[in-house]
């Protein structure tokens, strides 16, 4: 699965899967997912996976996700941010979806997982609604970069205001990464939704990371939802 980027990161080749046997279960979430597609119309494009973001989206996420278990591998990062309105003004009740690698660069489950939307992005995946404030995070671990590759790490981000827009915007990445070179940098933030670049800064034993999120910014066809 792959969408158009600024970055241009491509998702990894992935070796051939054998084929799996979808429970009838999961075919009606993904229908009733498909559903809520038609609702929450895509902006931005080309975006190819935009709709997976709607698969499996809970009624009412919190405002703080889990994306990785706390038993995952790996350097534990807090990303979080503030989602506002071209003037400034906090957003409640705006859903942030986002998925990644793990410290491996690898999607788990991408291909192989019976789970609709694990299927396409991994297990490393998650929802969460801004608060009064328009404050959100999720808990992971910083992720890897693609096997084999001098690609930059990065976290998938997408924005959905739903029954009006979903969209993706600039992926999350580090600042303190060997790979995102100048060139790249320049190359990799168009600043859908502001600037994906962000500074990690140590805390305790683990990491927190802060990309603030600006609703509609350079997405083009926004329709300029209502709050």
């Amino acid at each position: 699965m792959q969408r158009s980027t600024g970055l241009s990161i491509p998702y990894p080749a992935s070796p051939a899967a054998p084929a799996v046997r979808v429970p009838l279960l999961f075919v009606l979430l993904a229908a009733c997912s498909a559903a809520g597609a038609a609702t929450t119309p895509v902006v931005g494009r080309p975006c190819e996976d935009c709709e997976v973001a709607l698969i499996g989206l809970p009624a009412a996420p919190a405002a703080s996700a889990r994306l990785a278990p706390v038993d995952e591998p790996g350097q534990r990062l807090r990303l979080h941010g503030r989602v506002t309105d071209a003037h400034g003004r906090p957003r409640p009740g705006v859903v942030v979806y986002a998925h990644q690698t793990n410290q491996q660069g690898l999607y788990p489950g991408e291909k192989t997982d019976r789970t609709p939307g694990v299927r396409q992005h991994g297990r490393l995946r998650g929802w969460a609604a801004t608060d009064a404030d328009g404050r959100y995070a999720f808990l992971t671990v910083r992720p890897g970069s693609y096997p084999g590759t001098r690609l930059p790490r990065h976290i998938h981000l997408y924005v959905i205001e739903r029954g009006c827009a979903l969209y993706y915007i600039d992926d999350v990445l580090f600042g303190d990464d060997p790979h995102l070179t100048p060139a790249v940098a320049r190359k990799a933030s168009p600043g859908r939704g502001g600037p994906g670049i962000v500074t990690p800064v140590r805390v305790g034993d683990g990491w927190e990371a802060q990309r603030d999120i600006v609703l509609g910014r350079n997405i083009p066809g926004y329709p300029q939802c209502a709050p």
